[in-house]
């Protein structure tokens, strides 16, 4: 067999692989990678890669490899959800870096973090000092999470007194010219009643839009492929 076909063969092998391994370790790989995280994803596609090019290497015990480190990394987060003291030791503890503007040195030094960088880092949340941050902790993800002081946080209606309306999520009834029919029986409207709303705005054709979104407050906001030209449709008059 030329080695071309072979490659190809193991390639498509180590994708699927590859795959299905990510799906099992599960969700928490990528919303809360941890640097133990990193290192096993890395691995694993390393091995994968092995599998791909590597063809003088036997690729059953390279499957096999990969299932290794996928099920101890699967064993490894169960254990973790029911055992908090393992938890600490394989993710890490969160760890205050800041408190009442006092930079913790000890934390900054220990996580080997420049003040620079602990800077950058307050600068990429909007915070350029010191003096206005309660509580800065870092995640053992690597992030850094911020409390400011209760005299610099934004005010929000409920400071205020104001009442306000649920806001949930849009629904995207049309999405680059193709009417979601599914989407639309959801909020329990129909094809007609959308293209009667289409009709105030002169719009014939479905074709011709490239998002339409219908929000809770019940306004039907549309966007043309025209790239210039969006139009807002308030139901609720």
């Amino acid at each position: 067999m030329p080695v071309f076909v072979t490659v190809i063969i193991r390639s498509s092998i180590g994708f699927f692989l590859l795959l299905i391994f990510i799906k099992l370790i599960g969700k928490q790989q990528m919303e809360h990678i941890t640097y133990f995280d990193y290192i096993v994803g890395i691995t694993i596609g390393s091995i994968a890669s092995t599998l791909s090019v590597q063809v003088n290497e036997n690729a059953l015990s390279t499957m096999v490899g990969m299932a290794v480190w996928t099920l101890l990394a699967v064993l490894l987060a169960c254990i973790g959800v029911k055992n908090a003291a393992f938890r600490k030791i394989v993710e890490g503890i969160p760890e205050i870096v800041i408190q009442n503007g006092k930079v913790q040195i000890d934390v900054l030094r220990k996580n080997k973090v420049s003040l620079e960088d602990l800077m950058s880092m307050l600068r990429d949340k909007g915070v350029f000092r010191l003096d206005d941050v309660e509580f800065a902790v870092f995640e053992p993800n690597g992030k850094l999470s911020i409390l400011l002081k209760s005299q610099n946080r934004p005010l929000t209606p409920k400071d205020m007194n104001i009442a306000t309306q649920y806001d949930g999520i849009p629904t995207n009834l049309i999405v680059d010219g193709k009417l979601d029919m599914e989407a639309l029986r959801s909020v329990n409207l129909t094809k007609a009643w959308l293209e009667y709303q289409l009709k105030k705005k002169n719009i014939k054709n479905i074709a011709d839009i490239f998002v339409a979104q219908l929000d809770t407050q019940g306004n039907l906001f549309i966007d043309m492929k025209d790239g210039n030209t969006t139009y807002t449709i308030p139901l609720k008059e």
